[in-house]
């Protein structure tokens, strides 16, 4: 579990193809303070499992599906990327419930400075659009931040200068690709309703209502 509070900016120092899987190795300070074989590090918004490390950098594997479905195949040597630790149960939580489990990808179309912030439009399929509601929460490459805007394909998230510079957002634009991870307590949420719903014999195939919901006991 994380919280999407960036810890630290890494650099990737080397990659190593092993069939459809890689090897990083990634240069970092502060996250090697502690680091123990196994621990969970977020890279980039991935939890990923230590397998190795000296004073300087650790290493990670990295499976064929998470390749796929994230931005870590467009990583390569000097690349800059956002890390966390799992989370101390005896630390702040300044951010929000993360899980280090990326839902999907999106596409950065449109960067505006307004004042001190500045404003990024990403684009996401609808799948994962769903999620996102205006001040909801979302994790962009491992950064927790606060939804300022929904349109009909993207969302708009606005960042202020500490979180520029204590995280790679600062380096994204047009056309880049960020790792999307959606607020999980809607996303049990939806499960929950969904699964509830279908399985009860007296809303099956019936339209949701006030009423429905409440013969139901959901209010």
């Amino acid at each position: 579990m994380f919280t999407g509070i960036i810890e630290e900016v890494g650099t990737i120092s080397s990659i190593k193809q092993s069939g459809n899987a890689i090897e990083l190795r990634i240069y970092a300070k502060k996250i090697l303070e502690d680091v123990q074989f196994g621990d969970s590090i977020s890279v980039n918004g991935v939890c990923l499992t230590v397998t190795t490390f000296s004073k300087s950098e650790f290493q990670l594997d990295v499976m064929p599906e998470t390749i796929k479905s994230t931005s870590l195949k467009q990583l390569k040597n000097g690349s800059k990327v956002n890390l966390e630790r799992a989370m101390s149960a005896k630390g702040r939580f300044g951010g929000h419930f993360v899980s280090g489990h990326v839902d999907g990808i999106g596409i950065i179309k449109r960067i505006r400075q307004v004042d001190n912030a500045r404003y990024y439009d990403i684009e996401v399929e609808a799948a994962l659009l769903k999620y996102m509601i205006l001040k909801g929460s979302v994790a962009v490459d491992g950064t927790s931040l606060t939804i300022f805007g929904v349109s009909d394909q993207s969302f708009t998230i606005s960042l202020i200068p500490h979180t520029l510079s204590e995280t790679i957002l600062n380096e994204k634009g047009l056309g880049e690709v960020v790792n999307i991870e959606c607020d999980m307590l809607g996303k049990y949420m939806e499960h929950f309703l969904h699964t509830r719903l279908t399985n009860s014999p007296k809303v099956n195939n019936a339209s949701i209502s006030y009423d429905m919901l409440k013969e139901n006991g959901f209010v």
